[in-house]
């Protein structure tokens, strides 16, 4: 089961692709989206959109894993960061990719064993999962890895059951 991982950000969006067979993961590849803060918020969506595209038009994931928002003091921020996991989504689905979604507990939970592990707790254990000679970075980038540990974790095999959709 091929699986990409999201962690959704405007400035950067962070990406993971796995392949989970038989309880053994190999990285395919990962890294980040990023759009600059000068552009129009709209350009930056497209840009997300067409890039996730092409991310999945060239790995053909069998699951879309992404983190749901945690919820934000600051509400502009907690928006853009929505249009932006918004566009990754609709990405997946037009491109008929089922669309998991994970709460940050669950992440922490499937990856650390502990729902309240602190980043660094997640990123060496992706590291140590992952079986990669350092963390990931920037951090996005070893969080959507988590998230696609996340999903294997709590599939185990593939399934057309669509948790929390």
């Amino acid at each position: 089961m091929i699986v990409m991982g999201i962690d959704p950000g405007l400035a950067t969006l962070g990406y993971g692709i796995v392949n989970y067979e038989y309880n053994h993961f190999n990285v395919i590849e990962y890294g980040a989206i990023i759009t600059p803060s000068d552009m129009c918020l709209a350009d930056r969506l497209r840009e997300i959109y067409d890039e996730m595209g092409d991310l999945i038009d060239k790995y053909r994931p069998d699951a879309f894993a992404i983190e749901e928002l945690f919820f934000n003091k600051n509400a502009k921020t907690a928006i853009v960061i929505g249009e932006a996991r918004g566009v990754a989504i609709v990405a997946a689905a037009k491109k008929n990719v089922e669309v998991y979604e994970y709460t940050p507990l669950q992440v922490k939970q499937a990856v650390v064993g502990y729902g309240r592990a602190e980043k660094l707790q997640v990123q060496l254990m992706v590291k140590a999962l992952l079986n990669l000679r350092e963390v990931p970075k920037p951090d996005d980038v070893a969080d959507a890895l988590a998230v696609a540990i996340c999903h294997c974790h709590s599939t185990g095999t593939y399934s057309n059951y669509n948790f929390g959709v």
